[in-house]
């Protein structure tokens, strides 16, 4: 890890990613320390997120840390013309280290550059999600057993879905076969597919969810169309309904797959998929306050 930050999770070596792995597991059997005892916590979103900073502030409430921040910017001095810069260096005085969640990517890394503590990224624009990768991870390692050589099928906004690069970048280490699924508008960056020609690792591209690409999954990751990335309206109304999961769609895929999703969930996951055994989606949520109760622990070298 790079300056004991985490802004990308190609900040995270294999090892460092089996460390925290294996530490979730271990918060997971008891998630309730004193390790942050005396430590406070600078929590702040310029963007809005319900699981992320609850998720976040549980673990650095459960290991006796102390929360402050703001979940809305328009709150803050940023209303009254307030740089990021300066924002974060008065932060910074307060806290031990800093989660935050900002619009713009490279915001996270500008901040690292900045603060004297360390930067946990927890979102920046279209961009980066470690902690929502190591959360995935650990909800793959749980119910398939390991994560090497695994077929994951990728679904829907694979253009602006910064969950879906994060969680290509991280499975380079374990020997993936990756399937892209999503119309033409919001495929798979240029970038992250050369990203895996140059590992060695294959791709398939797909314009439609069909039975034969779901029963080749071990894990089919949904993800919404995000409206919030759209300039134009009527490009987001085209495409939001494009893909949308039904239960008999799974009634031949692998009795081991399951079906994740980083949440909020709009409507390409229908609600009669939930009571299916291989929905996964609010378990993998719940995976979130072991998994950065365990980050937390790495940046800080608890």
């Amino acid at each position: 890890m790079k300056g004991n930050s985490l802004i990308s999770i190609e900040d995270l070596t294999r090892d460092d990613i089996l460390e925290i792995l294996e530490r979730a597991a271990e918060f997971e059997k008891n998630p309730n320390q004193d390790l942050l005892k005396g430590k406070v916590a600078g929590v702040l979103f310029f963007e809005p997120s319900t699981r992320t900073r609850l998720s976040f502030e549980t673990a650095i409430n459960r290991l006796g840390g102390k929360v402050v921040g703001f979940a809305d910017a328009k709150i803050t001095s940023a209303t009254k013309g307030e740089t990021l810069k300066d924002t974060i260096k008065m932060v910074d005085n307060y806290v031990d280290f800093i989660v935050m969640r900002h619009h713009i990517e490279g915001a996270a890394r500008y901040a690292s550059e900045i603060a004297k503590h360390p930067v946990i990224n927890a979102g920046d624009g279209a961009n980066q999600h470690p902690s929502q990768t190591m959360l995935d991870l650990y909800s793959i390692k749980k119910t398939q057993g390991t994560l090497e050589n695994l077929n994951i099928v990728m679904v829907g906004d694979l253009k602006y879905g910064r969950t879906v690069h994060s969680l290509l970048q991280a499975m380079r280490h374990f020997n993936p076969t990756f399937h892209f699924v999503a119309p033409n508008f919001l495929k798979m960056p240029d970038q992250y597919k050369r990203y895996l020609e140059v590992a060695g690792i294959p791709y398939y591209e797909h314009t439609e969810l069909t039975t034969d690409v779901i029963n080749e999954a071990d894990i089919l990751y949904m993800t919404r169309v995000q409206k919030e990335r759209f300039s134009d309206p009527l490009e987001y109304e085209r495409v939001k309904d494009v893909y949308i999961l039904k239960n008999s769609m799974l009634a031949n895929s692998k009795d081991t797959m399951k079906v994740l999703h980083p949440l909020p969930r709009v409507n390409e996951i229908s609600t009669d998929v939930d009571e299916n055994p291989k929905a996964y989606y609010f378990e993998q949520a719940h995976n979130g306050l072991f998994a950065r109760e365990a980050i937390i622990a790495k940046v800080l070298g608890l």
